[in-house]
């Protein structure tokens, strides 16, 4: 008997350490589930901050598709680990209906818009921050292989290009503002700083020419000013020393 219930007790703790075994073992596959089904409801949140985003930048179908179809991924991914989520079905449909749009729009598609610079610098600092994320998602979609090399190429461009432009007519702003006040020092600074930057930036297009060219003109204006202001001082301060000089040697009065 003694043996019997032994063995029945050192049955029950092994049945306990199964059942619970296998307790934790769900928890963990649960909590891998929502972990999992949190990431790509990031992804999705992501990406459709980025297409809010997109409105002001000039219109681009590519970007609007490539951002809808990494929210159709993610929302496949949620429905794979939970078929039974809430409206996944309807998101999907959303998703592959904007892809669609956005093919037809692409197809017919003619001239691309102009981007302007805003004047807004907190609207500047908006749309920078806006460009830096689509291009860091871009080269992820490519390298998960849901992005054609052209496409990324063209749009990557793109957005290079509309950096570029903005820090370009940023630098020039300030150095307009600093030579009309005569602050020609920190103008050139400017200036020279965004030559700089377009020397160095891969693309050469119509625009960097059209810049360099305008930026050249302006430091050569400002060098231009300084030997001016250089000289008249100059001529200034020989004007006084021979005054002081005058008024040393002039004949002394006898009182």
């Amino acid at each position: 008997m003694i043996a019997i219930i032994v063995g029945l007790i050192i049955a029950l703790i092994l049945f306990v350490i199964i059942v619970s075994a296998i307790q934790q073992h769900k928890e963990q596959q649960e909590a891998e589930k929502r972990m999992k089904m949190a990431k790509y409801k990031a992804i999705i949140d992501e990406s459709e901050a980025l297409l809010l985003n997109l409105g002001n930048l000039p219109s681009s179908p590519n970007l609007v598709k490539v951002l809808n179809l990494r929210s159709l991924n993610a929302a496949k991914s949620m429905q794979t680990i939970m078929p039974e989520t809430k409206g996944i079905k309807e998101r999907i449909l959303g998703f592959t209906a904007a892809i669609k749009a956005a093919e037809d729009l692409a197809a017919n598609q003619k001239d691309e818009e102009i981007f302007m610079v805003p004047d807004n610098e907190q609207q500047i600092l908006s749309i920078l921050q806006c460009i830096k994320k689509i291009r860091t998602t871009l080269k992820s979609e490519q390298n998960k292989g849901n992005l054609e090399a052209q496409i990324f190429t063209q749009e990557d461009h793109r957005l290079s290009a509309m950096q570029l432009k903005i820090n370009i007519e940023s630098l020039m702003k300030r150095g307009g503002q600093a030579q009309s006040k005569e602050m020609l020092g920190s103008a050139r600074q400017y200036f020279e700083k965004a030559l700089q930057t377009l020397a160095k930036h891969p693309i050469k297009n119509e625009y960097v020419a059209a810049q360099q060219l305008a930026i050249s003109n302006r430091l050569a204006d400002i060098t231009n000013s300084l030997k001016n202001t250089n000289a008249q001082d100059a001529a200034k301060k020989a004007k006084n020393e021979e005054k002081d000089l005058d008024i040393l040697f002039q004949p002394k009065k006898k009182w």
